[in-house]
């Protein structure tokens, strides 16, 4: 005969594995997007030296690490660069990782920042450079959702 207490670990124990199983299923079918390099040094890192209209400056002219230490703090080109190297690259995608939720645009600061506040964009702040988005079909705009939701560079 089985005693309470036995019965009780048993039960506890068939919860666990069902429990345990359950979330590693949860798991299994919605894995967490990561932040591929290659594609953001391909597709979003040249948009950082895009002059996107005469209203509005380059994101590099003002994010410049010499003259913005904080948040998005670009590397600065080396002389007569006309983009950046290997490890300059690198730590510009560890910058900008850390302003975007992987697997969420709308929880991350970038590129929430300088989308216009019609758009859904940060009302609350003014972005110096100018709104750089002004809507999110923007094909710059979608490049760097598509970077944040987990898109991988060709060939990856």
């Amino acid at each position: 005969m089985i005693s309470k207490i036995c019965l009780k670990n048993l039960v506890a124990s068939l919860v666990v594995v069902l429990l345990g199983g359950a979330s590693f299923a949860v798991a299994q079918s919605a894995p967490r997007p990561t932040l591929d390099y290659e594609f953001f040094k391909t597709r979003v890192q040249p948009i950082f030296l895009k002059r996107r209209s005469p209203d509005n400056a380059r994101c590099y002219a003002c994010h410049e690490k010499e003259k913005h230490p904080e948040r998005l703090s670009l590397e600065s080109l080396s002389s007569g660069a006309t983009t950046w190297n290997e490890e300059q690259s690198r730590k510009n995608f560890e910058a900008t990782s850390k302003m975007v939720t992987p697997g969420n645009v709308k929880a991350s600061m970038f590129p929430f920042h300088p989308l216009a506040p019609e758009a859904g964009g940060d009302g609350l702040s003014i972005h110096a450079g100018g709104r750089q988005f002004e809507t999110t079909e923007d094909p710059d705009y979608k490049t760097i959702a598509e970077w944040i939701g987990g898109a991988k560079a060709a060939g990856r």
